[in-house]
């Protein structure tokens, strides 16, 4: 008898901690990845953003564009996957969410006067070599002077290694076009169909 009871309280003590244990992934699950900032404002580049949520590649080519683009030349964006999440589930930026655009040149290969190349795929245009890295990231609080609390950041138009830290540019840099020009709450959705189809809410 002494022994069924001991049974039964260890069962329900494993009950208990296995609903405390869900209940704190659950809430640990609607936490947003945040960016690393320093003493001084800037931000700390990220890491791992190619192993984030790759959402689409824009291609704004420099022969297209008077030989240098602004932003040369594929634009290789990645969404940090749990504010991805909660864009899925609410159809709103969270705040924290960080948006990575890593650039890349077109690849050369005997380019036409439009910058595309033929290949086996037939005539257009390839990735070749990485040129930089761009970071947005949404925090109202931190960038409350910033319109949508939206701050860009630049680690480099260039080859790796990318800079380590970069400053926010000011709003009339970036703030502005987006404001103008965004589909949705200072992000170019209309540019991404993996964003259009995920919206939730």
């Amino acid at each position: 008898m002494k022994a069924r009871h001991l049974i039964l309280l260890a069962s329900l003590s494993a009950a208990i901690t296995a609903g405390c244990t869900y209940s704190v992934q659950a809430q640990d699950s609607n936490k947003i990845v945040a960016a690393s900032f320093n003493d001084d404002g800037s931000v700390n580049a990220p890491t791992d953003w190619r192993k984030w949520v790759f959402v689409g590649s824009p291609l704004t080519p420099n022969a297209l564009n008077g030989g240098t683009a602004p932003f040369p030349e594929f634009h290789n964006v990645y969404v940090e996957p749990s504010a991805f999440a909660a864009y899925e589930k609410t159809g709103n930026w969270p705040e924290g969410t960080q948006i990575a655009k890593e650039l890349a040149l077109v690849y050369q290969n005997n380019n036409d006067d439009v910058g595309a190349s033929t290949e086996v795929s037939g005539r257009g245009y390839q990735q070749g070599e990485f040129q930089g890295l761009e970071l947005t990231v949404k925090d109202t609080t931190r960038f409350a002077d910033m319109p949508g609390g939206w701050a860009y950041f630049s680690f480099g138009h260039k080859a790796q290694p990318y800079e380590k830290t970069a400053s926010a540019f000011p709003a009339e840099a970036c703030n502005a076009c987006h404001a103008a020009s965004a589909a949705d709450d200072f992000v170019f959705t209309q540019f991404y169909p993996v964003l259009r189809a995920a919206k939730g809410g």
